[in-house]
């Protein structure tokens, strides 16, 4: 169980940041960029959570924004002597896991089920609750950019990528969810204003 009796520290007032492992590093280093990238999707997500009517689908959000919490951690733990010498989680080291990519693509076939037929690019809008998943979606692909760079320099848990990969991918169909079942998308229209 994390316990904060503090919410400052200081130990950052030189620049750096703490790790899972103990170890400590600049800010504005890779690692740390994808870990506060994560945690902005993280808050775009919930934003969304909040407009959504429907309490399956916030339910769902809120299921992922700790899912996120969980993807934070494995980024803040690299590989070495606490985070192990692979990405198998255990008592002392969380690991994103295949299971929670595997659940992310079973709720995008189930929401897909539901939706009208795709013919068009659709416009990051609609009603205010899928303009809202539209920007954790976004979110979602800045982070996820942020991870894959992470993952040239350093090693990164493969179901991690997996996971960020795949949010992406069910905040899209969750905002055409929002938006009438696609019905009320926004289609984009070539050159619509030349």
């Amino acid at each position: 169980m994390v316990k904060l009796n503090k919410i400052y520290t200081r130990t950052g007032d030189d620049g750096s940041t703490g790790l899972v492992d103990g170890s400590r590093c600049p800010k504005h280093a890779t690692r740390i960029e994808a870990i506060g990238a994560v945690d902005e999707a993280n808050s775009a997500i919930g934003v969304a959570a909040v407009s959504l009517a429907d309490g399956s689908h916030a339910a769902a959000l809120f299921r992922i924004q700790n899912d996120m919490f969980d993807l934070g951690a494995d980024l803040a733990t690299p590989l070495g002597e606490v985070g192990g010498k692979d990405f198998t989680p255990s008592d002392m080291v969380l690991r994103v896991v295949p299971a929670q990519a595997e659940w992310l693509e079973q709720a995008i076939d189930g929401l897909n089920e539901h939706l009208e037929p795709l013919n068009s690019f659709v416009l990051p809008g609609g009603c205010e609750a899928a303009a809202r998943v539209h920007v954790a979606r976004a979110s979602v692909r800045r982070a996820e950019r942020s991870v894959t760079a992470l993952a040239q320099a350093e090693p990164v848990n493969p179901a991690a990528l997996a996971y960020i990969n795949r949010l992406s991918d069910y905040l899209f169909v969750l905002a055409r969810i929002a938006n009438d079942h696609g019905r009320a998308d926004v289609k984009w229209i070539p050159g619509a204003n030349r």
